[in-house]
């Protein structure tokens, strides 16, 4: 029921978006110029302007803006009609040049072509003389001349055409001054309208929201002006007639993304074709928005507002067609910060989130989520390619304990819920173990500090008494002195899996981390850890006893006898626990894991490279000691 009366709000809104588009049109720019007007009006407040003086000296700065601008296109349209006419012979020449060159492929096209350029230059033919006898006598033609208009007459067509533009931009700034007006209490009412259970949380959001949208606009609106200016300077340098016009049109179309910038090339390419007898211009002219545009995208916009807008490419593509359908060409410009206001709006609006989810760039999975999805799909490619990616800003162990553990986590969810087959669950083992192969080549070590020493690694000390809350960094070991404190075993960690479908490739995960830091362990199977078996198991000599499970309390049992018979097995070493909470650790889990008996227990892969290299070091010091 909430699913269908969501869907008929969406309805019923783009319905009346759709029919009250003269309503809504003005309210929606009044919006937008709020927004890029509230630093100013910010400024003006804390300079004791005051509300109203502050609001309206805004708003007048923006309408001066947009007359100076409206003036400047008029200017140019009017030099550019002129411009036009005087070209059309170099217009014709070019396209005779164009029908010589394709002579034999499209003719009749170019001819074409040619003949309506012509006649729309030339204006509309002369009628024919009417047909007749020459030797009748033609009756003489009367022409019906209207007097000329009134100063009234012209004054009221003229009015007509500009009443409702005029109407528009009125409502426009008005409801802008009293949005600046009265801002804080339009916060006020939409933090009741979308709930009022968390106010302080509430209004962080909607706050964080106004400001980051009315900086991401008027940071936008000021690149796109300086984008149009670098257009218009270069039109005017190259020589294509009204370099101002087509500088306005650059900055406007700008706010579309990816297309543009095409669609403002367009115009001023086909004039310089048609204004210049050679082609010089015309590459010129489509030189200079191929240069300008990969500049102010790769270099001055990441600088200023990101890399990103914050929304998919397929929203642009999706919310220019939807808005351009609804409002026509206003539309298509106000299309992305209407997108972006709605994306922000389902960031911190939980009823709205799928706003965010559909046209937001954010990744729809959480990395543990996109890990076991590949990995239920069978595409190991994937798993590895997400891998690399991931593994450009953080450390090895971190990803594994961030990512891979939480999806193994996951999967061991889904076998005891009985959803996974035992076959898939092979094919799963199997990819783990091909991962875990695959990314050998990868050092423990953060990327981002390449300055940190990769011989050292921080030692965190056993703890007896129970759970190791956090490696606390209280030495610095040498990789090296754990082979010489004493571990001078081949393998000098025993890794003992749980019983779980999946402990086994946890633990490979782990036998990795530990040879990265000069750590050899040797894995047996739980099943040889067994009461039957474990008499004959080939131990070696150990130094210390490491178990791995993904889930302590449905393996509680299990664990706590492997402990002990490996303990009769093998008396005086050490045991250590490493599992996987996926948080922080409660009082219960405590008393969990304090029951198995073990000497150190673990959550993370690093917490036991810390134990064991902290086990060297004590084994090093006792022997110095002796």
């Amino acid at each position: 029921m909430r699913g269908l009366l969501t869907l008929q709000v969406g309805v019923v809104l783009i319905a009346a978006l759709y029919f009250g588009s003269s309503i809504c049109i003005p309210f929606v720019l009044a919006v937008m110029l709020s927004f890029l007007l509230q630093p100013l009006n910010g400024l003006l407040r804390r300079w004791h302007f005051g509300r109203w003086p502050s609001a309206s000296l805004s708003v007048l700065f923006a309408l001066a803006l947009l007359a100076g601008m409206a003036w400047l296109i008029g200017i140019q349209a009017m030099g550019l009609t002129h411009q036009l006419a005087a070209d059309q012979p170099t217009i014709e020449r070019k396209l005779d040049a164009l029908h010589h060159l394709t002579e034999g492929r499209s003719v009749g096209g170019l001819q074409h072509l040619r003949d309506q350029v012509s006649q729309l230059l030339a204006g509309p033919p002369p009628a024919p003389p009417p047909p007749g006898n020459p030797a009748v006598v033609k009756p003489a033609q009367v022409e019906v001349v209207d007097a000329p208009a009134s100063s009234l007459a012209v004054a009221e067509g003229l009015l007509s055409r500009i009443a409702h533009p005029l109407a528009t931009a009125l409502i426009v700034f008005i409801v802008s001054i009293f949005i600046l007006l009265q801002r804080e209490d339009l916060r006020d009412r939409v933090i009741r309208l979308f709930g009022t259970s968390d106010l302080h949380r509430t209004t962080l959001a909607i706050d964080d929201a106004g400001s980051r949208l009315s900086r991401y606009f008027l940071t936008q609106l000021a690149i796109n002006a300086g984008f149009g200016c670098l257009i218009a300077g270069g039109l005017l340098l190259i020589g294509v007639p009204s370099p101002v016009l087509w500088g306005i049109l650059a900055m406007l179309l700008r706010f579309i993304p990816y297309f543009g910038t095409l669609m403002a090339a367009v115009p001023p390419v086909l004039l310089a074709a048609a204004s210049f007898p050679g082609w010089d211009h015309t590459i010129e002219t489509l030189a200079l928005y191929l240069l300008v545009e990969p500049a102010v995208a790769q270099f001055i916009e990441p600088l200023l507002i990101g890399h990103s807008t914050g929304l998919s490419p397929i929203s642009v593509i999706l919310a220019a067609t939807f808005w351009t359908w609804l409002w026509g060409p206003i539309g298509l410009i106000l299309s992305t910060p209407l997108t972006l206001c709605t994306v922000v709006l389902g960031r911190h609006v939980e009823r709205l989130e799928f706003l965010a989810v559909l046209l937001g760039d954010q990744p729809a999975l959480s990395p543990v989520e996109s890990f076991y999805q590949r990995m239920l799909a069978d595409d190991p490619d994937e798993v590895e390619e997400q891998a690399d990616a991931l593994l450009q800003d953080v450390a090895l162990s971190t990803y594994y304990d961030e990512v891979v553990i939480p999806g193994l986590q996951l999967a061991d969810l889904d076998v005891g819920r009985g959803v996974i087959e035992e076959e898939h669950l092979a094919r799963m083992r199997e990819a783990i173990v091909e991962l875990v192969a695959e990314l050998d080549r990868y050092p423990d070590l953060d990327p981002k500090s390449e300055g940190a020493p990769r011989e050292l690694t921080p030692v965190a000390p056993i703890d007896p008494t129970g759970l190791l809350q956090q490696p606390a960094a209280s030495g610095m070991l040498d990789r090296e002195s754990v082979v010489d404190a004493g571990w001078r075993a081949a393998h000098p960690v025993l890794c003992v899996p749980g019983s779980g479908p999946l402990d086994e490739a946890a633990m490979t995960i782990l036998v990795q981390i530990l040879a990265k830091h000069g750590i050899e362990g040797r894995m047996v199977t739980n099943a040889s850890t067994s009461r039957t078996m474990i008499a004959s198991l080939d131990v070696g000599e150990p130094a210390m006893i490491c178990l791995c499970a993904l889930g302590i309390e449905s393996r509680l049992s299990p664990l706590r006898y492997t402990a002990r018979r490996l303990r009769q097995r093998l008396p005086g070493v050490p045991v250590s626990v490493a599992f996987w909470p996926g948080g922080e650790i409660d009082d219960r889990q405590r008393r969990l894991s304090q029951t198995l008996g073990a000497d150190a227990h673990a959550r993370s892969l690093r917490d036991m490279v810390a134990i064991c290299l902290q086990a060297a070091a004590n084994e090093a010091r006792d022997r110095q000691a002796a």
